[in-house]
C-alpha cells in the first residue's frame, strides 16, 4: 500500500528528524528511511510524505489528523506484480533494434523513484513503439536529464562478434544485465523497491542465460510482457533505447550513403543488395545472420 500525506512545515521539520538516515536520497527528498513494514520518503518542496508497505496506513497515522485527507494508491494491480507496483520505485529495462535488419541492438535501462512516476506520466512517457520520432527524441532528453540511466548500444560488428558466441535472446539477456547492474552502481546505497524486465523469456531462461557471468542482477527483478504498461520506467527504459538506435540509425545512413530502413522486409533486402554491389562491407551496418543477408546477396547477383 501508498500512502502520501501533506504536512506543515512544523510537521515536516519534526518528521526530518525522526526519519533521519544516512545514504542516498531520491531527487527532491529530504528524508528516506526504512522501518519494519514501511518505507518513509519526504519531499522538500511540497512538503509531501510517502508511506509505502504494508504498515503504511498505521505509520502514516502516526503524523495526521484522521480528518486530513491522504492520497492513497488508487492505480490497478497488474497481475502476477504485487498491489500499487504501478507507484513504486522501479528500475526498469528494455530493447530495441532486435527485429531490425540494419542497426543496433539497443538496451536502456532507467530508474524512477516514487516521487517521479507521476512526472514521468504527465509528460507522456509510454510505450517508444506508439510515440513518434521527434516526440521520442524529445522524451528521452527529459528522461536523460532526470534519472539514472544506462545505455549499451551494441553497434552491428560488435552485436555479429557475439552472436557467433550466443543466440539472440542470451545476449538480450545479457545485455539486461549489464544495464542494470550498472544503474545500480549509480543509485547505490539507495536499492529500489523493484526491478522490472520487459520480458523475451521466460524466468528461469533468463537466469539459465547468465550463468557464468560474475555479477548477475536478480534480487526484486520481475518479469512482464508489454512491461511499459505495467511501470512508466519499462516505457521511459523503451524511449531512451529508441532514441539512442534512431541517432545510430541516422549516423550509419550517413556513412553508408543511403537511408537504411528499419524491420527485416523486402526493402531491407533492396537496399542491403545496393549496397553490396557497392561493395559496402554489410558487417558495418547490418545483422548479419539475418535471412535478409542471403536475400540481399542473390538480389545483389541477378540484377
Amino acid at each position: 500500500m501508498n500512502i502520501v500525506i501533506k504536512v506543515d512545515n512544523a510537521t515536516f521539520t519534526k518528521m526530518k528528524v525522526t526519519y533521519q538516515a544516512p545514504g542516498h536520497l531520491p531527487a527532491g527528498a529530504a528524508f528516506l528511511a526504512k522501518a519494519k513494514g514501511v518505507t518513509i520518503t519526504g519531499y522538500e518542496k511540497s512538503h509531501k510524505v510517502m508511506f509505502q508497505g504494508p504498515l503504511a496506513k498505521q505509520e502514516a497515522a502516526r503524523w495526521q489528523d484522521p480528518n486530513d485527507n491522504q492520497e492513497q494508491d488508487t492505480a490497478p494491480q497488474i497481475s502476477g506484480l504485487p498491489a500499487g507496483f504501478a507507484n513504486w520505485s522501479v528500475l526498469g529495462s528494455d530493447e530495441v533494434g532486435v527485429g531490425s535488419y540494419f542497426g543496433p541492438l539497443t538496451t536502456a535501462a532507467v530508474y524512477v523513484c516514487s516521487d517521479r512516476v507521476a512526472t514521468l506520466k504527465s509528460w507522456g512517457v509510454a510505450d517508444s513503439k506508439k510515440i513518434t520520432d521527434p516526440e521520442i527524441i524529445r522524451l528521452a532528453k527529459k528522461i536523460l536529464a532526470s534519472c539514472p540511466t544506462e545505455v549499451l548500444n551494441l553497434q552491428p560488428a560488435d552485436y555479429n562478434a557475439r552472436i557467433k558466441k550466443y543466440n539472440q535472446a542470451q545476449l538480450k539477456a545479457l545485455c539486461h544485465n549489464y544495464v542494470l547492474g550498472q544503474v545500480l552502481k549509480q543509485i547505490a546505497p539507495e536499492q529500489p523497491q523493484a526491478i522490472l524486465i520487459d520480458q523475451f523469456v521466460s524466468e528461469q531462461t533468463y537466469f539459465n542465460y547468465l550463468k557464468g557471468q560474475p555479477v548477475i542482477i536478480s534480487h526484486g527483478v520481475h518479469f512482464k510482457t508489454k512491461g511499459e504498461q505495467a511501470h512508466v520506467a519499462v516505457a521511459a527504459a523503451s524511449i531512451v533505447a529508441r532514441y539512442y538506435s534512431l541517432l545510430t540509425m541516422n549516423q550509419l545512413s550517413e556513412q553508408a550513403g543511403i537511408t537504411l530502413p528499419i524491420g527485416a522486409g523486402h526493402a531491407v533486402d533492396l537496399v542491403a543488395a545496393k549496397l553490396i554491389k557497392k561493395g559496402v562491407d554489410l558487417n558495418q551496418y547490418a545483422k548479419l545472420h539475418f535471412a535478409n543477408t542471403k536475400k540481399a546477396t542473390q538480389l545483389a547477383e541477378h540484377n
